[in-house]
């Protein structure tokens, strides 16, 4: 590079020698142009796994109609230990593996470690176009109101868009709420399961370690519960799409604070996820 070239600071401010050139600062958020949200997707779910079925030399069969995204992979890790997670051979993700499971007269597809809104949303646009019905997502959060013990879940009502994802499938707003109605047909589903639920909003975020002492005091001062990864982006597809997905926030850590942090309970929470899972599942679909 040469030694003269010069890099734009701020507005006003002296420009840096030896940095790359950059023509102007930016001034507006790219991600916020060249929107057109009623347009179909030139690429598309369809299209690529049409591909990568030729690639692999899979059937194609499709998924089953509830499926499970399990960031920390903690229930897909505990049902392969007993015995009780079969590969599903027809799934064609690049990128991921779908486990079988029966649980209580239900037949689930679980996807274990899709982490972060962008990845929640590709394998959520492939399970839909593969045969999935209903999509549940469980990702462990950050206490935010400390109103219980933990750990404890959040049926997640809406979720503040601080991440990317989901500006690609609805306009600019503050929330991405959950499919209309699909809150209220839950009200009571947990009334008989060991695992507390609550009901409330969280925060979706693209950058956890950018979780600022100034952020999570604007977060709970907005009444927010909880911080996480995945449901601003799985809502604004969901709603874009008309599908039915429904996100939870298991609340397990104080975003490490605290010494003795990220506890989820026996088998890393993952029965009380499976029963947080069957009752949601039942009273959708019955």
């Amino acid at each position: 590079m040469n030694k003269d070239s010069k890099v734009a600071g701020p507005v006003g401010a002296t420009p840096i020698l030896g940095g790359p050139i950059l023509e102007a600062p930016i001034l507006e958020a790219p991600i916020l142009e060249a929107k057109d949200y009623g347009a179909p997707s030139a690429f598309t779910p369809e299209n690529l796994l049409r591909e990568a079925r030729r690639q692999k030399a899979v059937s194609g069969d499709p998924v089953p109609d509830i499926c499970v995204l399990d960031p920390d992979g903690d229930i897909a890790r505990h049902m392969q230990r007993a015995g009780r997670a079969l590969r599903h051979a027809g799934w064609a993700c690049y990128h991921t593996d779908l486990f079988t499971v029966e649980q209580d007269g239900l037949s689930l597809g679980i996807v274990p470690r899709a982490v972060g809104a962008s990845f929640a949303v590709v394998v959520a646009e492939q399970l839909f176009a593969s045969g999935c019905r209903l999509l549940i997502s469980i990702t462990s959060s950050g206490q935010l109101a400390p109103a219980k013990t933990l750990p404890y879940f959040i049926l997640i009502e809406k979720a503040l868009r601080d991440e990317g994802t989901s500006y690609h499938y609805l306009p600019p707003a503050a929330f991405a709420e959950a499919p209309d109605g699909l809150i209220g047909r839950l009200a009571d589903a947990y009334d008989t399961i060991r695992a507390p639920v609550r009901r409330g909003a969280v925060w979706t975020t693209d950058a956890p370690y950018r979780e600022t002492e100034s952020a999570l005091a604007a977060m709970r001062a907005r009444g927010l519960l909880a911080v996480e990864m995945e449901a601003a982006a799985l809502y604004a597809f969901a709603r874009a799409r008309h599908r039915q997905v429904v996100c939870f926030a298991l609340v397990t850590n104080q975003m490490g604070l605290v010494e003795g942090d990220f506890e989820k309970g026996p088998a890393d929470g993952s029965a009380d996820a499976l029963a947080v899972v069957v009752a949601t599942a039942k009273r959708l679909l019955g």
